[in-house]
């Protein structure tokens, strides 16, 4: 019997994976990746890393909504080993049933939830703390050129922030175009084109 919880998302292609925390007057032992769990509810194989990549985040940092033009994108498998974020997946594929649709999920080092965020699909968070990590499985490596980003604070999107939010901001987040301009630039990834590389992913 498996000792995750998996929870397909609104958007989709996008799972949450729970899997039990054993805590103790040591500290905490948790696996957020688990293939065969992966395996069951995508119906695929193993996800395909071929980076894995991590940052740290003071509390108050907003950073995204990252996605990554496709061709090539990337999947990713994200989760927070230490500290807490809300996190955001948004879905961006031009054609998508879910395209505009968002999920906020608490990822902590307390819960070790994990996502998989399917090519095409945006991802931001906000840190709840200092020091806060989150860890990226991806699909293929970093080529900066290809990273894109869209203004989380979209009124038309409407992500859950909190009321009077000063985040910190890179300044290429900051000045993020909207989803509106992104569709209107081009500048959006197509569902069909994310899917076929999807596919690709796990022949």
């Amino acid at each position: 019997m498996s000792n995750v919880q998996v929870k397909r998302l609104g958007i989709e292609g996008a799972y949450e994976f729970e899997p039990t925390v054993y805590k103790d007057e040591r500290g905490l032992f948790s696996s957020p990746y688990q293939g065969g769990v992966f395996e069951e509810a995508l119906g695929k194989p193993l996800f395909p890393v071929r980076d894995v990549s991590h940052n740290l985040s003071a509390a108050g940092v907003l950073r995204g909504i990252h996605y990554t033009t496709t061709p090539p994108g990337r999947a990713k498998y994200v989760y927070c080993p230490y500290g807490s974020v809300q996190d955001f997946l948004i879905d961006l594929r031009v054609g998508s049933p879910t395209f505009g649709q968002w999920e906020t999920t608490e990822l902590s080092g307390d819960n070790c939830r994990a996502l998989y965020i399917p090519v095409g699909v945006g991802h931001a968070f906000l840190s709840e703390q200092d020091d806060t990590m989150i860890v990226y499985l991806m699909s293929e490596g970093y080529v900066p050129q290809n990273e894109q980003a869209l203004s989380p604070l979209d009124p038309e999107l409407g992500l859950p922030l909190p009321a009077g939010l000063r985040a910190a901001q890179s300044e290429r987040d900051a000045n993020a175009p909207t989803l509106a301009q992104s569709l209107e630039r081009g500048l959006l990834p197509e569902y069909v084109k994310c899917k076929e590389v999807e596919d690709l992913l796990w022949p």
